[in-house]
């Protein structure tokens, strides 16, 4: 139940303005970065059906272009999740601040990730979303097993990598793979709600907003020791004298 209260108080706040506004940027750019893949893959087929060598006969040039017109579509599809996964990584750690505003006392937030590890982090989001979807892809016409695979590798790896984005900004990394692992059960329930969001077009622009969100407040149950400690790269607070 504590679980699900969670998620309820991270869907709330993927609404509120901070979150609105980085959504507005989220959609723009990657809207942006599909177009750009779109023309990318149609120049490229029109210079690959446009040689008459490969396609003597106007009929198959006709034909390819309409398959590969249709497999383009289906494709960019499954790129928006990863897309935006890619893109909502640069804002994530920003995001993860807010949300620890709202959830943690004074003084206990987390230490903000640096630069390096936070284009790491935003690469391998982008990496992780776009395994499952090429998984989902190579299955999507096995039906029963297409749902059921791609729900479990998404718990597993969403669960895992929001997990650790909340995580990393308390706890340095060996830690946080302890502290997931003896919680492996708790995130792979948690990984199938933001699942959830991944499985729904359009709603998926929202998974990384809610999964930071959502995580965020997870750790906070999980390791509870850490809201009464000052954060690793944070200096203590002076007790002020009476």
């Amino acid at each position: 139940m504590v679980m699900f209260a969670a998620a309820y108080a991270a869907l709330n706040q993927i609404f509120t303005q901070p979150f609105r506004a980085t959504l507005w940027k989220v959609l723009a750019l990657t809207l942006a970065l599909l177009a750009l893949i779109w023309i990318g893959l149609d120049r490229l087929a029109v210079h690959f059906l446009s040689n008459p060598a490969w396609f003597p006969h106007p009929w198959m040039g006709t034909a390819i272009s309409f398959a590969l017109g249709i497999g383009i579509v289906v494709g960019l599809a499954f790129l928006v999740a990863p897309a935006s996964s890619l893109v909502a990584g640069f804002f994530l750690d920003d995001l993860a601040d807010k949300v620890e505003t709202e959830i943690y006392p004074p003084g206990a937030r987390g230490a903000p990730l640096k630069a390096g590890r936070a284009a790491w982090l935003a690469t391998k989001f982008a990496a992780v979303s776009l395994g499952v979807n090429f998984l989902a892809l190579l299955v999507f016409l096995l039906p029963g097993v297409n749902a059921l695979v791609f729900f479990v590798a998404n718990a597993y790896l969403m669960g895992r990598e929001y997990f650790e984005l909340a995580a990393l900004r308390f706890q340095p990394l060996e830690e946080v793979r302890a502290l997931r692992r003896r919680h492996s059960v708790t995130l792979f329930v948690a990984g199938l709600l933001i699942a959830a969001f991944v499985a729904v077009p359009i709603v998926n622009l929202l998974t990384p907003l809610f999964g930071v969100a959502f995580m965020a407040r997870l750790y906070k149950q999980l390791a509870p020791q850490e809201v009464e400690s000052p954060p690793r790269s944070q200096p203590p607070r002076v007790q002020a004298s009476r």
